[in-house]
């Protein structure tokens, strides 16, 4: 029976590696879903002797193809539900993933398929992460780290890769909205940091905080 904890499972590990070109190692995992190695390690037996993980002892996990294919679905039905309560129900951006936690887990698949027509069949969920077609099929698209780009650079907001409440909402009181055109207008490598314009306000990001946010050329 596929549990919830299977599937937070089988969703982590596909966090962790969404191509799944790597193997994962347990510690990396546990970090991920805030356990202890000793309940992954117990829990990648289960996974493995039910066909959804390869697994190989001192090197690490990878999903099989039928664990990725139900981690996808998983991962589809979080982010249909977070743009769903975003657009929708009018809930702030930084507070609907906890509630898409829970709601993963009960929503129908056919509740899903009717959400994902009413939103016009999205391909980014309210933070820019890629929203799995119905067919499992992930959108390609090439983003960079805002703390790559150069003086001179006009971008666009396109991923916001850390859900933390206080972050999103400091992006928002600095204009760093998904789909916001900014201009980078200097970098300073010795303080760490980046100057930007965002409308009408002149930002200074350090580049830590910039390498949670990923970008498009405009």
């Amino acid at each position: 029976m596929i549990t919830s904890t299977v599937e937070d499972y089988l969703k982590a590990l596909f966090l962790i590696d969404p191509h799944g070109k790597s193997q994962i190692a347990t510690g990396e995992l546990a970090k991920s879903l805030q356990v202890t190695p000793g309940s992954v390690t117990s829990m990648i037996k289960t996974l493995s002797a039910a066909g959804l993980v390869v697994h190989q002892p001192h090197y690490g996990v990878m999903l099989s193809d039928a664990g990725r294919n139900l981690a996808v679905h998983v991962v589809r039905r979080h982010r249909i539900v977070e743009l769903f309560l975003v657009q929708i129900l009018g809930m702030d951006w930084g507070e609907v993933h906890d509630e898409a936690e829970k709601l993963e887990h009960a929503v129908s698949n056919e509740v899903i398929e009717r959400m994902d027509a009413l939103l016009g069949h999205p391909t980014v969920d309210p933070h820019g992460d890629p929203i799995p077609n119905a067919s499992g099929e992930l959108p390609r698209r090439a983003l960079i780290p805002l703390a790559s780009c150069k003086e001179g650079d006009e971008v666009s907001v396109a991923r916001i890769n850390d859900q933390d409440t206080d972050f999103l909402k400091f992006a928002e009181e600095i204009g760093l909205l998904l789909g916001s055109t900014i201009t980078i207008t200097s970098r300073n490598e010795h303080a760490d940091s980046i100057t930007l314009r965002s409308g009408s306000q002149e930002v200074i990001l350090g580049l830590a905080s910039a390498g949670r946010i990923e970008v498009e050329h405009a």
